[in-house]
C-alpha cells in the first residue's frame, strides 16, 4: 500500500520502566535510575549516559554508575501505565498496531478535517500522554513504518521528528548502518569490514552485491530499506497472535538448572495468561539471545491445541535441551517463551495421558485470582529465584 504523505506515527515511551519510577517518586527525577538489581531491566537516560544498558549485569551497572538508585521492578504499575497510554493511542487514531507494551504504530491518514495534520496530531499525542499519564514519549512521523521508527529513534529522548516525503533519503542516507532494521552486531561487523558505515553506502552497493555479502534474504531486505522501500501497512491486531514473555539473565554464566527454572517460570506465567484470555495454543517458541548479541529461535508445534502448563512446559523443555550445546558455546543472556497458533478455548485440548494437570492449573488459577498472583507457586519453584519477566505485548 503506497501512502503519499507522512501519515504513519511511531510512538515510543522513553525509558519506560524507569520513567514510571521517576513519575511515581519525584525524588528520582533527574537522578540515574536502574530498574532491577541482578539484571538491568531498564535504565533512565541519566544512567544510560554513564554507560548502563538493558540486560547488563547489576554489578557492572553499579560499577559504571555507583550513585544510581536501584529499584525493584513493579510490573503491575508498568502494565497500568501501558493500558492508559494505549487508550490514548486508540482515541488518537482508528488504526493502531502494538509493537510492545511501550510502543506502537498509528495510521492517521485522512484525519486532517477531524484531528488536524499528522504533525498536529503527533504534537497533541505527546502532550496528552504527558498530561494524562505523566510520561515522556517520543514520536516519529513518516510515510513508511520503517522510517517512522527510525525518526523516533533519532528524536529520542522526549522528542518529535517529522520526515516529509521529499526529504526522506536526505534524512536517511547519512545515518549509521545500525539504524537499518536487521543490522545487528554480526551484520554490522561484516559491512564495516568492507568500509560500509552509512545507509547511503548500503544503497550504493546494489542488491546483488548485498546478497553476495549477506545472503539473499538479508541482502534484499537491507537494499529495500536503504531506499526506504517498505510497503507494510499499519495493521490492527484485534486478536493476539501470540502470548509471550522474556527474562534477561545477565552475562554471568548460568547453569542448565538455573536456565531450566527460568524457562519453567516463564511457561507458568504465559500459560496462565493464555487461560485468562480464554485461548489455547498449538506452537511453543523458545527465543534465545547470546553473549555475542546473536539470536536464535526454536519452535515446536503440537498435534492439538492446549492451555495446560505441564504440556507446554514439556515442549519448551525439549526445545531448551536441544539448544544446550549452542547455549554452552555462546553463553545465554536472555531467554523468552512465546505461545503461538492461538485458538479459542473451545478447541480440543491436548492432555498428557493419566494426567490431572488441567485440574491443577484450574486450582492454581482460582487461588491466584482470589489471593493474588504471588500467593501460590509450583513446588519446583519454591525457594528459587525465577527472575523478573517482561511481557512482549500488552494484554
Amino acid at each position: 500500500m503506497f501512502v503519499s504523505g507522512a501519515s504513519i506515527i511511531h510512538a515510543d515511551l522513553d525509558a519506560f520502566y524507569a520513567s514510571v519510577e521517576q513519575r511515581d517518586d519525584p525524588d528520582l527525577v533527574g537522578r540515574p535510575v536502574i530498574v532491577g538489581g541482578g539484571v538491568v531491566l531498564a535504565a533512565s537516560y541519566e544512567a544510560r549516559a554513564r554507560g548502563v544498558r538493558t540486560a547488563m549485569g547489576g554489578w557492572m551497572a553499579r560499577r559504571l554508575c555507583p550513585d544510581a538508585v536501584v529499584v525493584p521492578p513493579r510490573m503491575a504499575a508498568y502494565s497500568d501505565a501501558s493500558r492508559a497510554v494505549f487508550a490514548i493511542f486508540n482515541e488518537t487514531a482508528p488504526v493502531v498496531e502494538a509493537l510492545s507494551i511501550d510502543e506502537a504504530f498509528l495510521n492517521v491518514r485522512g484525519l486532517e478535517h477531524i484531528s488536524g495534520t499528522p504533525t498536529e496530531i503527533a504534537v497533541r499525542l505527546r502532550h496528552t500522554v504527558r498530561e494524562q499519564v505523566g510520561l515522556p514519549i517520543t514520536v516519529g512521523v513518516a510515510r513508511t513504518k520503517f522510517l517512522a521508527k527510525v525518526a523516533s529513534g533519532v528524536a529520542k529522548p522526549d522528542g518529535l521528528l517529522v520526515v516529509e516525503p521529499e526529504h526522506e533519503l536526505e534524512f536517511l542516507h547519512p545515518l549509521a548502518i545500525e539504524r537499518l532494521w536487521g543490522v545487528g552486531a554480526v551484520t554490522s561487523r561484516k559491512l564495516r569490514a568492507l568500509g560500509i558505515e552509512t545507509v547511503a553506502q548500503v544503497s550504493e552497493l546494489g542488491e546483488e552485491t548485498l546478497i553476495a555479502v549477506l545472503g539473499r534474504a538479508s541482502g534484499r531486505h537491507l537494499h529495500a530499506l536503504s531506499h526506504n522501500h517498505d510497503p507494510r501497512p499499519v495493521v490492527v491486531r484485534r486478536r493476539r497472535r501470540s502470548i509471550g514473555a522474556q527474562r534477561a539473565l545477565g552475562r554471568r554464566t548460568k547453569t542448565p538448572e538455573e536456565i531450566g527454572i527460568a524457562v519453567l517460570a516463564l511457561v507458568d506465567r504465559v500459560s496462565r495468561r493464555l487461560r485468562a484470555a480464554g485461548r489455547v495454543c498449538r506452537t511453543v517458541v523458545l527465543r534465545l539471545r547470546f553473549a555475542d548479541y546473536s539470536r536464535a529461535t526454536r519452535s515446536y508445534t503440537m498435534a492439538e491445541a492446549t492451555a495446560q502448563t505441564q504440556v507446554i512446559w514439556r515442549a519448551a523443555d525439549g526445545l531448551l535441551r536441544s539448544s544446550g550445546p549452542l547455549i554452552e558455546r555462546r553463553g545465554l543472556t536472555m531467554i523468552g517463551v512465546a505461545l503461538a497458533n492461538l485458538e479459542d478455548q473451545g478447541a480440543v485440548q491436548l492432555s498428557l495421558p493419566f494426567d490431572r494437570s488441567a485440574e491443577l492449573d484450574a486450582a492454581l488459577d482460582r487461588v491466584r485470582e482470589r489471593f493474588g498472583s504471588g500467593s501460590i507457586t509450583r513446588g519446583v519453584l519454591v525457594g528459587r529465584d525465577p527472575g523478573v519477566w517482561v511481557p512482549l505485548l500488552p494484554d
